[in-house]
């Protein structure tokens, strides 16, 4: 029997797999085994390295990685496609939703991002009590969890104060459910303190949502705006990303003999061989695949031309200590002044080059800078920029000491700060913690609380009973349980240190 047929054969008898889940994998399984999209020598020998990575998307790039459809097109024009009428009424708008997202792909297919639903919803809520409201989103929200047990799957709200965003953050810290994911947009202009105040004690109590900075965020967008997707990814709505490369920086630190070789020769090799990476799997998408040619483009649900390249970047904290171990220097990423102004540059470099570089097929003509959050086998590299689990400082030491990489990142980047389970005690600190990352320059906040079920896993979120269980009998609805699992055991990730305030996914089968 083949290895691949063992794999096939693996994956329908692992009685820790739903049929779902059994019938994801297989189909993954089937399409890597077709040819890879044609790179040249060094770029293959980069990525069969794994200092640079395709993130498992696949041999065959047949979809984009992330898709953001402008919902309101279905809800106001209704799809000839799916036989879908305009809507209206709440009832008739949460049912078209339910069918759209049904045929939205992404990387997990499933969809990724699923409107910023306060204002998809609003305009069908006139007439509706705050008491219906609430059963109707409720069961809304339950659905989304059952049917669609992806934690990748991101809802927005925000950043106006209004009927829609509080019952729905009401409802998610009720449930306390796994999926959706939710950001709350904020903007000072725009939102009121106790909308505010409101997602912050939500963060209390079920650690959602994520919250976004919106004046960092939208000078950088059109008129059609921006969606948050899946963990802290900011991309073009009516658009998306069609793929997401990443550079492992610890090893391309590895590969230097000093932190002038890593800057002058090294990154620059590795920088150029990821954009060929990247190039070499958008040329498959755009002019083989033919996925440009369905109906969510004919009915205006996405536009070909807004669609980003997300390049991503990883393993920064081991970079930089690898980096001043060559230079002889003890300091440690996050802790050390001249560790973290290293960091500081290597983004800048990074974001120069991205911003540098023309791109085929990419909205504005470039790809988008991204703070990585990790793959679940990552072995001992940290997500992004962030300080190393289990090492963090005090919250504000935290946040002063990565605030300056957030300029850099305009796809996203985002650090979990944990806190200590007494915050219950005193939400306003919280409050004033998020307000002043933001001062500082951070773009997204999100936090975890030491005592919740549940809990952010790089950026999606898993609760911690499910891991239990899934270690004990072998299985979970939930597509995201798995990862989680993995990323505790091999990334340390629930080592994160809580602290007082008074002192902040599955790519591939693996049995």
């Amino acid at each position: 029997m083949s290895e691949l047929l063992k794999r096939f054969k693996g994956i329908t008898e692992d009685p820790g797999l739903s049929f779902t889940q059994k019938a994801r994998y297989l189909s993954l399984e089937a399409e890597n085994s077709l040819p890879y999209p044609d790179l040249d020598e060094e770029t293959a020998k980069a990525l069969e390295e794994r200092v640079i990575c395709d993130m498992y998307e696949g041999h065959a790039p047949f979809k984009p990685r992330y898709v953001m459809p402008d919902y309101s097109v279905v809800l106001e024009k209704g799809s000839t496609f799916l036989e879908l009428d305009p809507a209206t009424t709440l009832d008739e708008a949460i049912n078209s939703l339910m069918i759209a997202y049904h045929h939205v792909p992404s990387v997990t297919n499933m969809p990724v991002f699923i409107g910023r639903l306060d204002n998809l919803l609003l305009p069908y809520c006139d007439d509706v009590s705050d008491e219906d409201l609430y059963k109707k989103l409720k069961l809304f929200w339950r659905y989304l969890d059952r049917v669609l047990p992806d934690a990748f799957m991101h809802a927005n709200v925000g950043p106006t104060d209004n009927r829609v965003a509080r019952t729905i953050m009401r409802i998610d810290a009720e449930l306390k459910q796994i999926a959706p994911n939710l950001t709350f947009i904020w903007d000072p202009d725009v939102s009121s303190d106790e909308i505010f105040s409101q997602a912050c004690q939500s963060i209390i109590e079920c650690s959602k949502p994520h919250i976004a900075n919106n004046p960092l965020h939208q000078p950088l967008f059109d008129e059609y705006g921006y969606g948050v997707a899946s963990c802290y990814n900011v991309l073009p709505l009516c658009g998306g990303a069609s793929t997401l490369t990443r550079i492992n920086l610890r090893e391309v630190a590895r590969r230097s003999k000093d932190t002038a070789d890593f800057f002058e020769n090294v990154l620059p090799k590795y920088i150029d061989l990821n954009f060929r990476l990247t190039e070499a799997r958008i040329d498959h998408l755009f002019n083989k695949s033919g996925f440009f040619e369905s109906f969510l483009v004919k009915e205006g649900w996405i536009r070909k031309d807004r669609f980003t390249a997300m390049y991503g970047i990883f393993a920064m904290a081991q970079c930089v200590d690898e980096l001043q171990a060559k230079e002889g220097r003890s300091g440690k990423y996050g802790h050390d002044e001249t560790a973290n102004q290293l960091g500081h540059r290597i983004s800048k470099v990074l974001f120069e080059a991205v911003e540098a570089r023309p791109m085929e097929n990419c909205w504005q003509g470039k790809a988008m800078l991204h703070s990585q959050a990790g793959l679940s086998d990552d072995d001992g590299c940290t997500p992004g920029v962030r300080i190393p689990y289990g090492s963090e400082p005090d919250p504000v030491t935290h946040v002063q000491a990565l605030a300056e990489h957030h300029a850099f990142y305009p796809s996203g980047v985002s650090e979990i700060l944990t806190l200590d389970e007494t915050i219950e005690n005193n939400p306003a600190a919280l409050e004033q913690l998020v307000k002043g990352a933001f001062q500082l320059g951070f773009r997204e906040f999100s936090a975890n609380i030491s005592n919740n079920d549940l809990v952010r896993i790089t950026g999606y979120m898993v609760r911690l009973s499910d891991i239990a269980k899934f270690k004990e009998c072998g299985g979970s609805r939930i597509n995201t349980t798995v990862l989680g699992a993995e990323a505790a055991d091999k990334g340390k990730i629930l080592e994160r240190a809580p602290r007082v305030m008074s002192h902040e996914l599955a790519p591939r089968y693996s049995q």
